[in-house]
């Protein structure tokens, strides 16, 4: 099994160049694997961990519900904000600069065949990355991705997540809101929940903070938690 994972930071980038970069990758994976099956000498699969920023853009996820959008097409066109129905699982939600995507494309015949287990793997990987922050957060049952006091009335969103697999290899992820624009919120339903609100790591301790330290604290996160050893790619 191989455990390294390529790392690729893509800085700030177009959704959908996004996806077509994932996507490439993806259907490398899947088709060495479709090729290890008929041959002797078999090839290692590689795994893969893209950064990135997205300009303002909202997602929809393939079961999701297009009413969550409160914009209008004319409204969107006018406040310059992207919209694209996905792959991913999940409903609707929001990206935009300051926000850090974190997109794992991972063989998990390298780890472990389980999605469910995979899920809450990566929001492990953020309960402590906002841990090292002085950021108590946790999961909500029934409800994928990171929250804090996600009992309460004040109950808040801090990352979303959304994947896809086929053939045991991921692509998609999870936002982890840092200090992006939290008003974009505002114009959708966030993952179809009404009742419940958004929130940012520079929101819950009232500073700034460095988005690399951020992805520093991910990248080692990441390593602990699924055994595995991160190697730059491209930068």
């Amino acid at each position: 099994m191989n455990r390294d994972i390529v790392l690729h930071d893509l800085g700030l980038l177009d959704y959908q160049k996004a996806v077509d970069y994932q996507t490439k990758i993806f259907n490398k994976i899947i088709d060495q694997k479709l090729k290890n099956r008929k041959s002797v000498n078999k090839e290692i699969t590689q795994n893969h961990l893209i950064f990135v920023e997205h300009p303002n853009v909202y997602t929809l996820g393939k079961s999701g519900d297009i009413n969550n959008l409160l914009l209008s097409k004319e409204d969107l066109e006018k406040k310059e904000i992207q919209f694209f129905n996905t792959n991913r699982g999940g409903d609707i939600t929001c990206h935009g600069p300051g926000q850090i995507v974190c997109y794992p494309i991972l063989d998990l015949d390298n780890f472990f065949s389980d999605i469910h287990k995979y899920l809450r793997y990566l929001e492990e990987v953020v309960i402590q990355t906002l841990n090292e922050f002085g950021i108590k957060s946790e999961r909500s049952s029934d409800e994928t991705g990171v929250w804090i006091e996600p009992k309460q009335i004040s109950a808040r969103k801090i990352c979303a997540m959304g994947v896809k697999a086929s053939r045991w290899v991921t692509m998609h992820g999870f936002a982890l809101n840092v200090d992006n624009d939290l008003s974009y919120f505002e114009n959708i339903i966030p993952c179809g929940i009404s009742n419940k609100s958004v929130t940012s790591i520079t929101n819950e301790i009232s500073n700034q903070v460095d988005k690399y330290d951020v992805k520093e604290k991910i990248i080692k996160n990441f390593e602990n938690i699924f055994s595995a050893k991160l190697i730059n790619g491209i930068n």
